[in-house]
C-alpha cells in the first residue's frame, strides 16, 4: 500500500520560517501523557533513546471535506504523504539507531487510530487533542474552522532532550529521507 498520492508541490504553497521552533532545540519534553494508537498512553518525559516526532496539521479522512483552501495554506498539505514515507523508511530509520518514530497532530484519538490503521503505520500516532504538548512546549500553531492544528515540523530526541528540529518542513514527503540524511552525517 502507498497511500501516497501524485502531487505537484510546485503547486502548493511552501510554508516560511516563522522561528516558531527557534526556542525548542535543547529543551527537555514536557511531562504529558498523549494517547496513542498503540492502545496506551505515551508519556513523552519518559521516552528513552533515540526518538522522532513528526508533527503535522491533520489527516484528512476519507469521506470527510477538507476546510475550505487547504491547498492554498502554506503548509498544510501532505500529511498522508508524510505518514508514509515515515512508514516506507521505517527499517531504515531502525538501521540508523531510531528506537521509535511518533507522529503526533491535535486530532482526536480516534482520529488517529482511523489514520493508523487506513496508512499500515508501523508506529504510534499520538493525540494532542486537549492542546496540552502543545502549550506546554509552545509549539508553533494555526487556527481553521475553530480548531487549533500544529504546524508541520520534526524533532529529533535523545533521551527525553530536543537535539534537532526541522521546520518548516516542506515538501512533506521527503521529510523521512531528510530526517535519515541527518542521522547518517551525525553518526560519522
Amino acid at each position: 500500500m502507498s497511500g501516497l498520492t501524485d502531487v505537484d508541490w510546485s503547486t502548493i504553497p511552501a510554508p516560511e520560517d516563522d522561528g516558531g521552533t527557534d526556542h525548542l532545540t535543547g529543551m527537555t519534553l514536557a511531562s504529558v501523557s498523549l494517547a496513542s494508537t498503540g492502545g496506551t498512553d505515551v508519556s513523552l518525559s519518559d521516552l528513552k533513546g533515540l526518538v522522532v516526532i513528526y508533527a503535522y496539521p491533520m489527516t484528512g479522512t476519507p469521506g470527510t471535506a477538507l476546510p475550505d483552501g487547504w491547498d492554498s495554506m502554506p503548509g498544510a498539505r501532505g500529511c498522508t504523504p508524510q505518514s508514509c514515507a515515515f512508514r516506507d523508511h521505517a527499517k531504515e530509520l531502525s538501521a540508523l539507531g531510531v528506537d521509535a518514530v511518533y507522529g503526533l497532530s491535535t486530532q482526536s484519538p480516534a482520529d488517529q487510530s482511523e489514520a493508523a490503521t487506513r496508512l499500515e503505520l508501523p508506529f504510534s500516532l499520538l493525540s494532542d487533542h486537549n492542546l496540552a504538548l502543545a502549550d506546554a512546549m509552545r509549539f508553533p500553531t494555526f487556527d481553521v474552522e475553530g480548531k487549533t492544528l500544529l504546524k508541520r515540523f520534526t524533532l529529533i530526541v535523545r533521551n527525553g532532550i530536543i537535539e534537532k528540529v526541522f521546520y518548516p518542513v516542506f515538501p512533506p514527503d521527503s521529510n523521512a529521507a531528510v530526517v535519515m540524511s541527518y542521522l547518517g552525517s551525525s553518526q560519522a
